[in-house]
């Protein structure tokens, strides 16, 4: 793993506008971002998405991965029981509005500007459990990107869900649908059907500062609604891994709580600059307690999403290897004599890992010069490249390291990964049952 990585358990003025490019960034100034990552030691914490699911904390602790823990799906995320959607197809718009006022707005002035752009979200799942159904609700946040009424919100706020209900600021509640999410990103596009939404000023998340002073207005818990806490930027580009899925970040000491995921981190502009999306909580290896440490996903990176995920139901030039692996934890690798890493599950037939020689059984080491030595730390080196990039991966195979060249595969659609994970996993049910048809001991 890349010693970088942080691997935790985790209008009464002026408008200028820019154009956001479906197929890229949003236009804006050219501006170098400092790569700065931070490395934090000795620290047992726990990532929380902040989704607020049946009015608690939505907490999930990751205190590294073990053989038995889940697969990487960079490949394939957990399945899930297919939401009651469709995708739909629409257009967003063209041109987003921007503020500038020298960012010399107070939070008073933020609040009043923002808050009816901001949205409460509901959501219900049944399940089956034993033959009794079961429902569970969990609430989120959101902000109105188009006066036709699309939203952008976390996709863990409304992953699985049944039926998903937008409520606005000023108590008109809407049904909504599921335009597109993607789950590495952590983004969703929803759609309601209004006209005439107060929609939300952009800002450009590449020209933020340390030290600037922001707000976050959600819903914690919740069902203290459209509550505003502020805070300043504390770090650029943090990469954060909540549940195995690293993600460059901003960091904020805002409090953002559960209930308030997917809900806008605004700048003194009133510009939306960032998707509030988990915290920290838990206390380091001598007991201190964790405080002041949320995240949100830059704006610029979240726009991208939204616009593909509109315009083609998945994010475009996304690597992919095509393979599922599990992580050798170093207590096993040092058991069996071998080298610490993810190792190959399956091979996706026709897939580039395929193409390039890479086995079932085959521990990845490196990945175009970098060590990997768990699935996030892959998952991470996956993200910065492309689809159509050719590198070079390094594997331990029969006790030797062999290397092979891959030119990488384009991460298909989220539906066309579930429908993978399914064909897999029945795969693996007929095997099992064919090795042992009438079940162990008989």
């Amino acid at each position: 793993m890349e010693e970088n990585n942080m691997n935790y358990e985790c209008e009464p003025m002026e408008e200028p506008s820019y154009t956001p490019c479906p197929h890229g960034e949003p236009e804006k100034p050219k501006k170098k971002k400092n790569h700065t990552t931070a490395k934090i030691v000795a620290l047992v914490a726990v990532v929380a998405l902040v989704a607020s699911i049946g009015g608690s904390v939505l907490t999930t602790a990751i205190a590294g991965l073990h053989p038995a823990d889940s697969q990487l799906e960079e490949a394939a995320a957990p399945v899930e029981e297919e939401p009651a959607f469709e995708r739909v197809i629409h257009e967003l718009p063209a041109q987003l509005n921007t503020n500038d006022t020298g960012k010399t707005l107070t939070p008073t002035q933020v609040y009043e500007l923002t808050v009816n752009s901001v949205v409460g979200i509901k959501t219900e799942t049944t399940t089956n459990v034993f033959g009794q159904e079961a429902v569970a609700s969990a609430a989120g946040s959101g902000f109105i990107l188009s006066e036709d009424g699309y939203i952008i919100t976390n996709c863990h706020v409304i992953s699985g869900a049944d039926t998903i209900e937008v409520t606005l600021f000023n108590g008109d509640a809407f049904p909504a649908e599921l335009v597109g999410s993607d789950s590495s990103y952590d983004i969703a596009v929803l759609k309601i059907n209004a006209k005439g939404l107060p929609a939300v000023s952009v800002g450009d998340s590449d020209t933020l500062k340390v030290g600037e002073e922001v707000i976050a207005i959600g819903n914690p818990l919740g069902e203290l609604t459209f509550t505003m806490t502020n805070g300043i930027i504390s770090a650029l580009d943090r990469e954060i891994n909540t549940d195995g899925n690293p993600q460059n970040m901003l960091q904020t000491n805002a409090a953002i709580n559960s209930g308030n995921s997917g809900g806008p981190l605004f700048d003194m502009d009133g510009n939306v600059i960032g998707v509030t999306t988990a915290k920290y909580s838990g206390s380091t290896s001598t007991g201190t307690t964790i405080e002041g440490l949320g995240f949100a996903i830059p704006i610029n990176d979240a726009l991208k999403v939204a616009y593909d995920l509109v315009e083609y139901g998945y994010v475009k030039g996304q690597a992919y290897l095509g393979v599922t692996v599990r992580t050798l934890d170093s207590e096993t690798a040092a058991y069996y004599g071998l080298p610490v890493g993810p190792r190959v599950e399956s091979v996706n037939p026709g897939s580039c890992a395929e193409k390039a020689g890479i086995r079932a059984g085959d521990i990845i080491i490196r990945f175009d010069g970098v060590d990997v030595e768990n699935n996030p730390a892959l998952l991470s080196e996956l993200k910065k490249a492309q689809a159509g990039d050719t590198v070079n991966i390094t594997l331990f195979r029969a006790g030797a390291e062999v290397e092979v060249t891959v030119v990488l595969d384009e991460k298909p659609s989220q539906e066309e990964l579930d429908a993978m994970v399914q064909e897999q996993e029945q795969q693996n049910q007929e095997e099992y049952y064919y090795q042992y048809p009438f079940g162990f001991g008989n």
